[in-house]
């Protein structure tokens, strides 16, 4: 009998370890998913191999323009007219390979940008097919709702009970649409202004649909909301150069009458994404495929980019001149007692470092001892005592915790988390609490009238705990303080957030704010407890302060300042009010509100940048910290 050959262990795995190697390298290379960019005058991609027939008869259809083209299935609108009919002999060259489908797009387009010439086919597998085949697809048109109808998403046109055939191999793909200057300009102002009667492509939210499914460019990227936990980043086309709400650190900002359209959202569902914080340019070009999910168009990015390292900096607040009362609002969330060394580390190096030891620390998400373990105890006096011990040790100041527990899972938030409101302050500066019993989570603070003056009954106390408004939601406390000889009532406060309101680019528009519903019965009943104050003491120094979940310019907002007290975000111009950033978009949820004579005491209002503009791995929390300072010698 022959003898076999056997090559020895290690030099069979070497030459496995080669292949492999080789393999990846080729799939990296050779166009997987690859594009050639548009380059200055460069209209048509290189076309490195000759177009291989495969099936001349489809080719002699192909070319006798028999069969309907995608232009005609996407149409002008959101909706398909051919919606649950069959097709046949649709056809178009693979742009772009899913594990559940592939996109395709017409190489006979139509004379119009209203209709896209892309569309996803759906297979729920893999195709066996290679970018570049120019294909013919039978099968029925559809709707398909990101996360179901219910959501308010929009729909993908795609093509599904699919079957296809290649026609040819190895052709040149279509050219990448620019998105900016040199191609189409993006809408800078209006995202849908006519409850989707019409389409139009100065609204955002029809201009991204008429290029669904279609390969797209992105010149000179520059980052205005950073890598998200998701692995989305938020950008501008051309350094955002033709954008408008441009704030100084490279963001965009939002106001009452312009959501920036002109956001690109890249996705890394086709490949990956570097973490990036706002400011910082990426590699150009950028090409991808328009796609839709969890609300927003999005670019599926075909190839891996990088950033330049250059953005922002974290910032750190101005020294406290002497006679100086500061205080911050600041949303840590959810931190418990059971969080990592680390992270306490962090908010201390904060407050210390970047925030100048402030008098008055206003939190919002401060959770129990033990975090989302759901017990009888929501007491968080491990969690305040972490803080303050992590504090000193970062060589600041001792502080003192002011706390009522909520009942046990009463206050929405994480389950078992009990998140509420609190307070640090510094006894070192003259600063005093005024002493009085402190109320229970039930107990409702009432106003006294002491000899013409305001005061508690309780302190700190919480405002209306009963109340419906505040069912599932976070209860205000207020708390009253002395400081050279003057009376300050703080009301601290974290109210409903606004999960359940439909996307911004949604199939509802304008888009329905659910949410603000219970928002505005909270305002209201924060109103009347200051407008109690200010019945006893017209000049009563008043600050409402926290995560109020909403613009400063939204309806619960403004009720609050109904009840005389001003805004400090008017201080700020308007492209620089943001403490929070949401897909891409800069915006204000952290308020500060103050009455008249605590306004004309104010030295200084800032929102202190450490969080929000960057990545998730990067920061303490989502939300940046909001600061005030008051000269109270005035």
């Amino acid at each position: 009998m022959q003898k076999k050959y056997r090559l020895p262990l290690t030099l069979f795995l070497l030459i496995t370890g080669f292949l492999i190697v080789l393999a990846i390298s080729r799939l990296v290379d050779f166009k997987y998913n690859a594009v050639q960019p548009v380059i200055t005058e460069q209209l048509t991609p290189t076309i490195i191999v000759p177009t291989e027939v495969v099936d001349e008869e489809s080719l002699l259809r192909y070319n006798a323009d028999e069969g309907i083209q995608i232009h005609d299935i996407q149409g002008e609108g959101h909706h398909s007219l051919l919606t649950r009919k069959s097709v046949e002999f649709l056809t178009g060259v693979v742009t772009v390979k899913r594990a559940d489908g592939f996109y395709m797009q017409s190489l006979k387009p139509d004379e119009s940008d209203l209709t896209s010439e892309g569309v996803f086919v759906y297979l729920n597998k893999p195709p066996k097919l290679d970018i570049g085949d120019l294909v013919f697809v039978n099968g029925k048109v559809t709707e398909f709702y990101p996360g179901g109808m219910e959501t308010g998403n929009l729909s993908i046109t795609q093509i599904e009970n699919a079957d296809y055939g290649v026609i040819s191999r190895n052709n040149p793909l279509p050219t990448p649409v620019i998105l900016g200057e040199g191609g189409r300009n993006l809408p800078t102002n209006v995202i849908e202004d006519d409850e989707n009667q019409y389409f139009d492509l100065s609204d955002g939210l029809d201009f991204f649909e008429s290029l669904e499914g279609m390969l797209v460019q992105v010149n000179d990227a520059i980052v205005v909301a950073p890598t998200t936990a998701y692995k989305e980043i938020a950008v501008l086309s051309d350094k955002g150069k033709s954008a408008t709400g441009v704030n100084e650190r490279g963001g965009i900002t939002i106001s009452s009458d312009d959501f920036n359209p002109e956001r690109i959202i890249l996705d890394d569902s086709l490949a990956s994404l570097p973490e990036v914080k706002t400011g910082e340019m990426l590699e150009s070009p950028i090409i991808g495929v328009v796609d839709y999910s969890f609300g927003n168009y999005k670019i599926q990015v075909l190839q891996r980019i990088k950033g330049d390292n250059q953005g922002v900096k974290k910032e750190v607040a101005a020294d406290e001149k002497d006679n100086d009362l500061t205080i911050v609002t600041y949303n840590v969330e959810n931190l418990d007692g059971a969080d990592s060394e680390k992270r306490f580390e962090l908010l201390a190096d904060q407050i210390v470092n970047n925030l100048k030891s402030p008098d008055i620390l206003a939190f919002q998400e401060i959770q129990d001892n033990n975090g989302p373990i759901n017990t009888d105890d929501s007491s968080a006096d491990l969690t305040y005592q972490k803080i303050i011990n992590a504090v000193v040790e970062a060589g600041g100041p001792v502080y003192q915790a002011i706390d009522i527990a909520p009942e046990p899972n009463k206050d929405g938030g994480e389950p078992g988390g009990n998140i509420r409101v609190g307070f640090l302050y510094r006894n070192d500066t003259g600063l005093e609490l005024v002493s009085k019993p402190i109320g229970s989570a039930k107990e409702s603070v009432s106003v006294l009238n002491e000899d013409g003056f305001a005061s508690l009954s309780v302190n700190p106390g919480r405002i209306d705990p009963l109340n419906y408004a505040f069912i599932d939601s976070r209860k205000p406390v207020v708390a009253e303080f002395l400081y050279n000889g003057k009376k300050l009532f703080i009301i601290n406060n974290h109210w409903n957030s606004k999960g359940g309101d439909t996307p911004l680019f949604g199939s509802i528009q304008p888009p329905r704010l659910d949410s603000e519903i219970q928002r505005n019965k909270q305002a209201d009943v924060v109103k009347e407890f200051i407008q109690k104050i200010n019945s006893i003491e017209k000049d009563a120094l008043i600050l409402v302060v926290g995560d109020i979940n909403d613009f400063y310019f939204a309806n619960p907002v403004k009720s609050l300042e109904d009840a005389n007290m001003i805004n400090l975000m008017v201080r700020l111009t308007p492209a620089e009010r943001y403490s929070y950033i949401y897909d891409g978009n800069s915006q204000v949820l952290d308020n500060m509100l103050v009455s008249p004579v605590l306004n004309d005491l104010v030295t200084e209002f800032d929102i202190i940048h450490i969080n929000s503009e960057f990545p998730y791995r990067e920061r303490f929390s989502d939300h940046d910290p909001v600061m005030v300072r008051f000269n109270f010698l005035r």
